[in-house]
């Protein structure tokens, strides 16, 4: 039987940064305001020349140079992405150009928003074990600086721009241990875009497309399903919560991120956490916590993780991984 294994990280993030601080100057909040109900301390916006694809770009090449693989041996490339520059076609139709890789399915998952990086892992761990692929590209990259209302205190102040990748490749021993994938769209309501795409003209949409967020019944919603998805992906792979190196999750509020810590009595030190310089990169934000951890000695090979993330949709998953 074949399984998939994580064979290399990579991540990218823009070189400018935008503190709390900066962000006082600009619209009614303060620092401390922010911290105290986040736990953001900055994040990283990106150029007016960058963008999802040329982020994903930086973020797969390091994660092929990791894992010592071409382009051109590629089987799948998976881009999560909610801020591509095209509608059509997916930006990971031009990344596979931009690598070279030949012409392998290459396709965008956008509709699970946060939890697309999790979807995307789910979906090509099937392909591996299946032995349909070898080797597959997911990347979760995000210009969420590009889609909030930079005038609304409650939204803007928490995202930021960065990618992260990863390659799975086939393995004869279990790396990616289970996947468990959910969503639930009778609350599309609490996070969302709105788009003109697709409506008859007589029912435009005519505000401006900005990311629209329910935040305080958003927060209580996270807090129940992930603590319903932890205890379903550690039955599923047969471990129990003790077992558990690392938690990488989604970055979204360091009160959502201790309380799943607290679930599973993990230290604050086996929790990958960057959400006080990144803020919330959406479909990036695990990858980019995953490679940090990784290329600084904190996480090594046999570690046991458990990664997960929560998004618009509502969606949800989760990945048991031997690193």
């Amino acid at each position: 039987m074949k399984y998939s294994c994580i064979r290399g990280t990579g991540s990218y993030l823009p070189a400018q940064v935008v503190t709390n601080y900066d962000l006082e100057k600009k619209i009614e909040t303060t620092h401390q305001w922010i911290v105290e109900r986040t736990g953001i301390h900055s994040r990283h916006i990106a150029e007016d020349h960058e963008s999802a694809l040329s982020m994903a770009e930086a973020a797969g090449r390091a994660a092929l140079a990791m894992a010592g693989i071409a382009a051109a041996d590629l089987d799948m490339i998976i881009v999560a992405t909610t801020t591509p520059e095209r509608v059509f076609p997916a930006t990971a139709c031009e990344l596979q150009a931009a690598l070279g890789a030949g012409q392998c399915p290459a396709f965008d998952l956008n509709a699970t928003a946060c939890a697309g990086f999790m979807y995307g892992i789910g979906i090509a761990d099937q392909f591996i074990r299946t032995g349909k692929i070898k080797h597959a590209l997911v990347i979760g990259s995000e210009m969420m600086s590009r889609i909030v209302d930079w005038s609304d205190r409650r939204t803007c102040v928490l995202f930021g721009d960065g990618a992260g990748a990863v390659v799975l490749s086939s393995s004869d021993t279990p790396g990616i241990m289970t996947t468990c994938l959910h969503a639930d769209g009778r609350f599309v309501d609490m996070l969302n875009i709105p788009s003109n795409l697709g409506r008859p003209t007589s029912r435009k949409f005519t505000g401006q497309a900005v990311l629209n967020m329910q935040g305080n019944t958003l927060f209580r919603q996270a807090v129940n399903i992930l603590g319903g998805l932890f205890d379903e992906t550690l039955a599923a792979g047969g471990v129990s919560a003790k077992e558990i190196d690392w938690l990488i999750p989604h970055q979204a509020n360091l009160r959502i991120i201790d309380a799943m810590a607290k679930k599973l009595d993990l230290p604050t030190e086996r929790v990958a956490i960057t959400l006080a310089t990144h803020a919330n990169t959406s479909s990036a934000s695990i990858p980019l916590a995953l490679d940090g951890s990784v290329r600084d000695g904190r996480i090594k090979r046999g570690d046991l993780l458990l990664l997960e993330g929560f998004g618009g949709g509502l969606a949800w998953g989760s990945a048991l991984v031997r690193f």
